[in-house]
């Protein structure tokens, strides 16, 4: 693999220099022996969602201390609202059903008692979300999340890519913090030179980009210019696109709110063929302290956020699932996220409060779905974390490596996730195993530029 040195370090930074003011970074400092294709898409799940209500155990010797310590919440295993048997001694809620297909066709896996460490262990929304995109669990004074630290070490990219990382919301994710090449746009309207009558776009765009006369401020053969025409090039793909008319590809239908947006305007992006290589977005509103909502209660608010994550999952996949010009599932991985779980024991309020370990959804074409992941703790009082929580067995960046070195093809554990050493691989996804290089170094000057 080749790393970059003093010249290409410059000609990222004239293509940063253009990133900068707004337009997608080209990432003209890569030269790669193989190309890369594959996407990660990353959910975050806003709030802590509460995993032992999403999957539960259904028998087993952790079933009646499930059923103690929730006497309210509890997921049935029988009736009208029962729980759907996924496998072994586990269920997924009643409201996933597109989930539990995916994972039943072996497209979704479930990684059991994912978080932190427990040397970092927080129940703070605020630190342990940014602990965890930031990749640096204990740290948040390192400026750049774990996805720009993968574009960052990453050798097996195209030399340029119109719009490599995409945040389908309003505000740039931590997770790419530092990534001046993210394009942040919560619909596909967002993404303009301004928003002035036609004809002065248009105007503004010609003088620019020039008009084919080799009149444009970027018409010329610097590495500078070359890369703000590629960035305008961007904006003329993207704006000039319809969003509004698209119709999603066998039949898929996305929930018609904010969450399935955001879903469906990843899925556009993906078959615009603009090179992305990530994606990321929230699906916010977990934090259920109290009126939780059970299986069978006409007021569920989990249970309703639940179907919105498996009706838009479900749609995602169904939609880019063998779609023209290719199946673009097989080289996408959607992997699902919350900051902690909740406690094993609802409150008072018939809610739960703020946890630590959860579990992990990991979707795809190239997933080793239809199995449990993990060594699930148990549930009785000795075996929870401070007696009270979930306690963690897989450390969140295990599984996350395993997608940046099966899937990705990067083996740079050291700068994607600082301090995170001994890994190996759970089986998860399909992809050839790469040694870790474990050494943070500095990739940029390590060919001995002062």
């Amino acid at each position: 693999m080749t790393g970059f040195g003093r010249r290409s370090f410059l000609k990222g930074c004239s293509t940063a220099a253009i990133a900068a003011g707004g337009a997608p970074l080209a990432w003209g400092f890569l030269d790669p022996e193989v190309v890369n294709t594959d996407i990660v898409i990353y959910l975050f799940l806003r709030g802590g969602m509460d995993g032992l209500n999403l999957v539960m155990p259904l028998g087993g010797p952790d079933r009646a201390p499930y059923e103690e310590a929730r006497p309210n919440l509890a997921i049935p295993v029988s009736g009208v609202d029962a729980a759907l048997p996924l496998q072994g001694n586990f269920g997924i809620h009643p409201k996933a059903a597109e989930l539990r297909n995916l994972f039943l066709a072996n497209r979704l896996a479930v990684v059991h008692a994912t978080g932190m460490p427990t040397i970092t262990a927080t129940r703070s929304h605020f630190d342990a979300q940014a602990f965890i995109e930031l990749g640096t669990p204990g740290q948040q004074g390192g400026g750049t999340g774990w996805i720009a630290r993968h574009f960052l070490s990453a050798t097996n990219l195209p030399a340029h890519i119109t719009v490599p990382a995409l945040a389908a919301a309003s505000a740039t994710p931590k997770s790419m913090l530092g990534d001046t090449g993210a394009l942040t746009m919560a619909s596909g309207s967002d993404f303009r030179l301004d928003s002035a009558h036609w004809s002065w776009r248009d105007a503004q765009f010609a003088a620019v980009r020039g008009s084919g006369s080799g009149t444009g401020l970027w018409s010329g053969a610097s590495t500078l210019e070359a890369a703000g025409r590629r960035a305008l090039d961007a904006l003329a793909v993207v704006s000039g696109h319809d969003f509004g008319t698209y119709t999603p590809a066998n039949g898929a239908v996305y929930p018609s709110n904010t969450f399935g947006n955001q879903l469906k305007l990843i899925a556009q992006m993906i078959k615009l063929e603009l090179g992305m290589r990530a994606a990321a977005l929230d699906l916010g509103g977990w934090d259920t302290h109290d009126s939780q909502g059970s299986a069978g209660s006409s007021y569920n608010p989990f249970g309703q956020l639940v179907e919105s994550l498996s009706r838009g999952l479900g749609a995602f996949y169904t939609d880019l699932d063998g779609a023209a010009p290719g199946d673009h599932m097989s080289r996408t991985t959607v992997v699902v996220q919350s900051e902690f779980g909740r406690r094993v024991r609802e409150n008072d309020d018939e809610g739960t409060d703020h946890g630590y370990g959860n579990l992990m959804l990991v979707l795809g074409g190239a997933v080793n779905g239809g199995q449990l992941f993990g060594t699930f703790p148990g549930l009785a009082t000795e075996q929870l974390f401070e007696y009270a929580d979930l306690a963690v067995t897989i450390d969140f960046r295990r599984v996350l490596s395993e997608i940046l070195i099966r899937r990705l093809g990067n083996p740079d554990l050291g700068v994607v996730f600082p301090g995170f050493v001994n890994y190996s691989p759970l089986g998860v996804v399909q992809g050839a195993d790469l040694p870790p290089n474990y050494g943070a170094g500095d990739r940029i000057f390590r060919d001995g530029f002062e």
